[in-house]
């Protein structure tokens, strides 16, 4: 056994009463944008999907009001992922402990996290959905460009058009079920996470049991090795 050197140090992010600042200003507020103008998106496009569903319309303002937002705030969701993609990509590399999570997965959905890989900031279904999110707003974009200026398409590339619509409906339900999952991971699979994206902080006890290897990073906590 050889003992290794401090993996890093950054008591800048510790803060009074045993707690770490996790999430900056910016990023909590450009979370938020996200997630609203995805929530927003959510509704309204469930309520284009589906008859049964278009009451929501309804409910938001009415059909008109819901079709003339809906790209404008679609517009706004892809600049926040893009801005989170400058904040968070490089944190969200994989690495060769994401495999040792995900062959450990059915002990973190059974809160059994003692048994877990050491995570950094972010664990490897964290980074997933970032990465599903991501690549997902992008095609959300692409095709949802095609459907909002859908009379400049030219007759001889309509396949555009049933293209958009296969892509952009089959990527929202695929977002959709992430966003579900996220929400699981935030509230009940790491207790706490939720309050971070609103305060900024979680305790120190938060960061070594959820994120044990993002812990010492920030303490300073020395590390072994065999």
């Amino acid at each position: 056994m050889k003992m290794g050197a401090k993996i890093g140090y950054h008591p800048e992010q510790l803060i009074p009463h045993d707690h770490i600042l996790r999430y900056s200003f910016k990023e909590r507020l450009n979370h938020w944008i996200a997630a609203g103008s995805f929530i927003y998106l959510l509704l309204t496009g469930l309520a284009f999907w589906s008859p049964w569903l278009f009451w929501i319309a309804t409910v938001l303002g009415g059909a008109e009001l819901s079709r003339m937002l809906h790209p404008w705030i679609g517009l706004v969701f892809t600049l926040s992922v893009c801005y989170m993609f400058t904040l968070w990509a490089s944190q969200m590399n994989f690495e060769p402990v994401d495999k040792e999570w995900w062959n450990s997965l059915h002990y973190y959905i059974t809160n059994q996290d003692d048994k877990m890989p050491p995570a950094g900031r972010y664990n490897a279904g964290q980074k997933l959905l970032f990465w599903s999110f991501f690549f997902g707003a992008i095609l959300l974009l692409a095709s949802g460009l095609v459907l909002w200026f859908t009379e400049s398409i030219p007759w001889s590339l309509r396949w555009l058009r049933y293209a958009a619509v296969i892509v952009h409906a089959g990527t929202a339900l695929l977002l959709i079920g992430n966003f579900m999952i996220h929400i699981y991971m935030g509230v009940f699979a790491e207790r706490g996470a939720f309050g971070s994206v609103i305060r900024g902080d979680v305790s120190l006890s938060f960061a070594k049991r959820y994120h044990p290897r993002w812990y010492k990073e920030i303490i300073g906590e020395s590390d072994s090795t065999k």
